[in-house]
């Protein structure tokens, strides 16, 4: 998370984030591994989702395929709202 400020996220999840830095790590490598290339911009907006539990954070993206999966994550973030 070196090339993101904690200031940036909001108070509320900080704590959270900063107890959680592994977890969160994790699933953060786990999209930049299914070739996300906007997996920060992801981050940056669904801070709540890297403090799944790992198990079912991937779980949310392997019912999809790798790369239709990938393709609209990048066209559309957002879609990830309805994963």
């Amino acid at each position: 998370m070196n090339d993101f400020k904690l200031q940036d996220i909001p108070e509320c999840l900080r704590n959270d984030i900063e107890i959680n830095q592994d977890l969160v790590m994790t699933n953060i490598n786990c999209l930049k591994d299914l070739g996300v290339s906007n997996y920060l911009e992801i981050f940056k907006h669904y801070y709540y989702m890297f403090l799944m539990d790992n198990s079912n954070f991937m779980n949310i993206f392997n019912k999809y395929e790798r790369k239709d999966l990938v393709d609209k994550l990048e066209k559309n973030m957002a879609i990830i709202e309805h994963l």
